[in-house]
C-alpha cells in the first residue's frame, strides 16, 4: 500500500522549516560574538543564515534547486528592507513567480528548457512513414512541441503545462506562428498515456519513479518514453544518447 503523503512531505514546508531551523544557531552565534564585542553586521548575519540553511537543505535531501533559494532568501529579505521597497512590489513579484512556477513546491518539477539538439535527437528515434501522436509533459514555453509539429506535420503534437504563464506563452507562440501544435493546461497525471506514441519528459529526479510507473501501466507496446537528463528508473532496455558534448544524456525506453 502506498504511503500517505503528509504535510511534512511538502518541499516548500521543508524549506521553510530548514530556514527557521538555521535561524536559532545563527542568532545564538551572533549573541555570543556580541558578548565578546565582535558582533555580526546584518549582511554577515544574512550570509551566515543563508549558508547554514543551504547546508541543512542539502543534508536533508531537498532538491538541488532549493539550495540557492535557501542561500539567497535572507539576502533578498535584507535587500528589500534596505531599499524600502513598497509592499505592492513584493506582492507583484509573488504573483509573477506564482504564475511561472505554480505548483512546483508540490510537483518538485521546476522550469527546465530543453534545446534543439535534444529535439533533433528525439526526431531521429521516431518511426517514419506514419502519423504519430506525441506529447511533451511539462512543455514550458513550447519549444519542443512547436519544433515537432513543424518537423512532423502529419502527426498530432501536444504539450501539457501546469503553470499558467508558460502555458499562455506557448499558446501565443503557436497562434503567432500558425503552428498546428496543441497546448493543454493541466497535470499530466490526468492524461492517458495509452493515447500517445511518444511521451517526452524533462522533469526532475523526484518525478521519475511515478512517471515510470504510469508509463508501465498505460503506454502501448511499441510506444516510446523519452526523458532528457533524468534517468528512467528501470534496469534494462534504456538507450542513452549524448546530444551535445559534455551535456546531459537523453534516455529512451521502448515500451
Amino acid at each position: 500500500m502506498p504511503r500517505t503523503r503528509s504535510l511534512l512531505d511538502t518541499p516548500a514546508l521543508q524549506a521553510l522549516l530548514v530556514q527557521a531551523g538555521a535561524l536559532l544557531p545563527c542568532a545564538a552565534l551572533a549573541a555570543a560574538l556580541d558578548t565578546f564585542g565582535h558582533g555580526l553586521t546584518l549582511l554577515q548575519a544574512a550570509l551566515l543564515q543563508g549558508a547554514l540553511a543551504a547546508s541543512i537543505g542539502w543534508k536533508v535531501g531537498l532538491a538541488r534547486w532549493w539550495l540557492p533559494i535557501l542561500l539567497l532568501f535572507p539576502l533578498a529579505l535584507l535587500a528589500g528592507l534596505a531599499l524600502h521597497l513598497p509592499p505592492w512590489l513584493a506582492a507583484a513579484a509573488f504573483l509573477v513567480l506564482l504564475g511561472w512556477y505554480w505548483s512546483t513546491y508540490r510537483t518538485q518539477v521546476p522550469y527546465y528548457p530543453s534545446n534543439p539538439a535534444v529535439w533533433r535527437a528525439v526526431l531521429a528515434e521516431l518511426p517514419q512513414g506514419r502519423a504519430l501522436r506525441l506529447i511533451d509533459i511539462g512543455s514550458g514555453l513550447g519549444g519542443f512541441t512547436l519544433h515537432m509539429a513543424m518537423a512532423r506535420p502529419e502527426s498530432a503534437v501536444e504539450g501539457i503545462e501546469l503553470a499558467p504563464v508558460p502555458w499562455l506563452v506557448s499558446r501565443l507562440r503557436a497562434a503567432l506562428s500558425g503552428s498546428r501544435a496543441r497546448f493543454l493546461r493541466g497535470d499530466y497525471e490526468r492524461l492517458n498515456f495509452a493515447e500517445y506514441d511518444l511521451v517526452f519528459a524533462y522533469l526532475s529526479p523526484a518525478a521519475m519513479p511515478a512517471l515510470w510507473h504510469k508509463a508501465q501501466r498505460e503506454m502501448r507496446r511499441g510506444s516510446l518514453l523519452v526523458s532528457y537528463e533524468f534517468e528512467i528508473p528501470v534496469v534494462n532496455g534504456v538507450k542513452a544518447i549524448r546530444t551535445t558534448e559534455g551535456g546531459p544524456l537523453l534516455y529512451i525506453r521502448a515500451i
